[in-house]
């Protein structure tokens, strides 16, 4: 006679797991009565909604929109007016101000490390009185609306570690990405795209590479990585159907598919099959909603005069932005932008006009767009790099071109909406932009400021894993509530 396998999928419990089922039954059952838990069992939820019944605190932001500006934006040349510098251009940094800290094999041969001034003018603008380059002139507009952060500061002093550390919470790969977390946290809120949407644009040629384990899921279930959209006529790989097979057939395959998966979860027992399934039937919606999203025919002339005619080819940092303000219009959880070519070691004024070229206008066009749509309120915009870049110039100083190194100890970036302060510069650093002097941002710091915005204290939103319990801010970080309205 053949074997009925589903009579066998229900038949496979060992000792091992029956007393393992019932320990948590009963145990878990016990434990969440005692300590009266946040979270709701796991099978009276969706796999898309998140772990928290409810956010800790009160929410002031819904969604983020992240600006991620890859290679270390030079802060001396965009946000940190520094005149001083003029007056010692040529000058070797000072031991004193130095302090013998960490230097990149790139510069730590240098006899001397000349002090290079910005070529840029800064102006003041807004009500605010920010000072901003007048390689920004569109960022130059939004200045009230901005809070910039220039006190901002990394223990990572190469690109990968770096990157990886704001983005994960350490410098060794393998920990969920900020993404990952908030959608395990809070889940999705919108059934028909993902709670964790990516998005890659590239300046210069030969940039720092950007890896996919950036918006990975780490130890998370896989239904919380980050899922990259691409330009073209395929924005999502594998999505469509194959040749030969139309959407009824689809329907009846997963049909099928989630009457086996969910045989097998009921005998195993594990969450992993739950998302599994998820996963399947998320990716059947979006086989409607990613072509209705990516699809700019219904978008308004002044759209494009907003954001530029760059907007219109697809995979351009401004294409880019505009489509992270079509997914925060569809409550996407969490919309990550990595734009690559900030790495600027020589010829950084020819190169960094190119980049302010590419990203000015359609960063500040988002900002504009969420505001004017009533969408900026709820949403948390955010722009910066890995890390800034060094006072003095790496190899020649010249009068019109110099390059500058890797540099951890303070960098910019500048946050919108989303519960944060308007039209306020926040922190110092000394006169020659080396260190910090007032009011230091860690990474850390940053991670759990943007978590308290969206309702969630960053201590209590972990996840056990080989014995530990892990979150995105490891065991430090402070929420920085001055940055906060």
């Amino acid at each position: 006679m053949t074997p009925d396998p589903f009579y066998e999928c229900g038949c496979q419990m060992n000792r091992r797991h029956f007393f393992s089922r019932l320990s948590l039954g009963i145990g878990g059952a016990a434990l969440a009565s005692l300590l009266g838990c946040g979270t709701r069992p796991a099978a009276s939820r969706s796999a898309l909604e998140g772990i928290l019944e409810t956010p800790h605190i009160a929410p002031r932001a819904r969604r983020v929109i992240y600006l991620f500006q890859s290679g270390g934006p030079s802060q001396l040349e965009l946000f940190d007016y520094k005149p001083l510098l003029k007056g010692r251009r040529g000058e070797d940094l000072p031991a004193s101000v130095r302090m013998g800290q960490r230097l990149t094999g790139m510069t730590a041969y240098q006899k001397t490390l000349p002090l290079a001034p910005t070529i840029y003018p800064f102006q003041q603008h807004g009500k605010s009185g920010a000072w901003i380059s007048d390689l920004l002139p569109y960022t130059a507009q939004i200045a009230d609306e901005l809070c910039i952060v220039r006190s901002m500061y990394t223990e990572a002093i190469n690109h990968d570690p770096a990157i990886t550390f704001f983005q994960t919470g350490s410098q060794q790969p393998g920990r969920p990405s900020i993404g990952a977390w908030l959608s395990y946290g809070l889940g999705s809120a919108n059934d028909n795209l993902p709670a964790f949407c990516v998005l890659l644009s590239r300046g210069l040629q030969r940039p720092q590479p950007i890896y996919s384990r950036l918006w990975g899921n780490g130890f998370l279930a896989a239904l919380h990585q980050g899922v990259q959209f691409r330009p073209g006529g395929d924005p999502v790989l594998y999505l469509n159907n194959p040749p030969g097979i139309g959407p009824a057939d689809r329907r009846r395959m997963l049909q099928h598919l989630t009457e086996l998966n969910s045989l097998r979860s009921a005998a195993a027992g594990t969450a992993h099959i739950e998302s599994r399934i998820a996963q399947y039937e998320m990716a059947y919606r979006m086989q409607t909603s990613v072509p209705a999203v990516t699809d700019l025919s219904d978008e308004p002339e002044s759209t494009f005069e907003l954001y530029g005619e760059a907007a219109r080819i697809p995979g351009t940092y401004a294409a880019n932005c505009l489509l992270a303000r079509r997914l925060a219009e569809r409550d996407v959880r969490f919309v990550q932008l990595y734009h690559m070519g900030w790495d600027q070691h020589g010829n950084l004024p020819h190169d960094i006009a190119l980049q302010c070229k590419d990203t000015d206008r359609p960063s500040a066009a988002l900002v504009k767009d969420l505001k004017q749509r009533g969408l900026l309120d709820d949403t948390l915009v955010i722009w910066g790099g890995e890390f800034g870049r060094t006072n003095y110039s790496q190899g020649a100083l010249t009068e019109i071109n110099y390059g500058r190194d890797h540099h951890p100890r303070c960098f910019s970036v500048w946050m919108a909406g989303g519960g944060i302060k308007r039209g306020l510069t926040y922190g110092k650093t000394d006169d020659l932009g080396y260190n910090i002097v007032e009011d230091p941002v860690h990474v850390h710091d940053f991670q759990a400021t943007v978590l308290h915005l969206l309702g969630i204290e960053h201590e209590r939103l972990t996840y056990k894993h080989q014995g530990r319990r892990y979150r995105l801010t490891d065991v430090h970080g402070k929420v920085i509530r001055n940055l906060i309205a």
